[in-house]
């Protein structure tokens, strides 16, 4: 199983998760041509792709869905509330959406799929557990760690885990009140501080590779959030990488 990130971050996010003939998008928020141009540089065409999960309807995680799957039959797989706004917003792919549940697993193709609730501003967002050769968990916007993260997460061999903001960074830097409070709050997203703490836990519940996510152009640098999360894990076996804004990251996934 890989995992080849292609964007991270508030102007778009999309990967791809590969694990032999089975290949799945999560998210679409980039280009279509930039979507295709990563895919091809990986020797993959969007023809080979059986599936798109959506964590939720937020620009940055779609933007680029309707023309990555128009004209294509490629299913548009996303839990209730979420396909419900994917409806509203993009009518054309209302035969291409395929509700999936929450909290128990399904099969696709060779890979077993479980979504899980994350807590983000919106009425439904979710992160996924995707089980095949290895095992891949994927949980970006959130404002807290829920005990249903936990449940999801723990056990992972690898883990995308988002690592947004240095608090300090985000308290004193340019933005207004307003946003900062709703980044902070429990419905915003992670900061360094408790994503750190949680890739602990995680690393002593078995994962070995943590991948950082998510992080703010504004209120976060790679060395700040690798720094925070190497302090945490110190003299635990997990290896850490920092998913890309721009570019394409690989990580190899091997069950242990």
């Amino acid at each position: 199983m890989r995992i080849h990130v292609f964007a991270s971050g508030s102007s778009g996010n999309c990967l791809l998760v590969e694990d032999g003939e089975n290949r799945l998008l999560i998210d679409a928020g980039i280009s279509r041509r930039r979507v295709t141009a990563a895919l091809n540089s990986l020797g993959c065409a969007m023809e080979q792709i059986g599936g798109v999960l959506i964590t939720h309807e937020h620009s940055d995680h779609i933007s680029g869905l309707e023309s990555l799957v128009k004209g294509r039959r490629i299913p548009v797989l996303a839990p209730h509330t979420v396909a419900a706004r994917l409806e509203g917003a993009l009518p054309s792919l209302s035969e291409q959406l395929r509700v999936i549940p929450t909290g128990e697993p399904f099969s696709f193709g060779a890979l077993q799929i479980t979504a899980f609730h994350t807590s983000h501003d919106t009425d439904e967002s979710v992160g996924y557990r995707i089980e095949g050769s290895g095992v891949y968990a994927h949980a970006t916007d959130t404002g807290c760690v829920t005990g249903e993260m936990r449940r999801f997460l723990r056990g992972a061999d690898t883990v995308l885990l988002e690592s947004n903001h240095d608090e300090d960074m985000l308290r004193y830097g340019p933005y207004p009140f307003y946003l900062k409070k709703r980044i902070l709050s429990a419905r915003g997203h992670l900061s360094n501080a408790d994503c750190a703490a949680f890739a602990r836990e995680l690393a002593e519940s078995g994962t070995r590779q943590i991948i950082l996510a998510h992080l703010s152009r504004e209120n976060n640098t790679p060395e700040k959030a690798m720094a925070e999360a190497e302090r945490a894990l110190a003299g635990l076996p997990a290896a850490l990488f920092c998913a890309p804004v721009l570019g394409c990251l690989t990580v190899e996934i091997m069950s242990l």
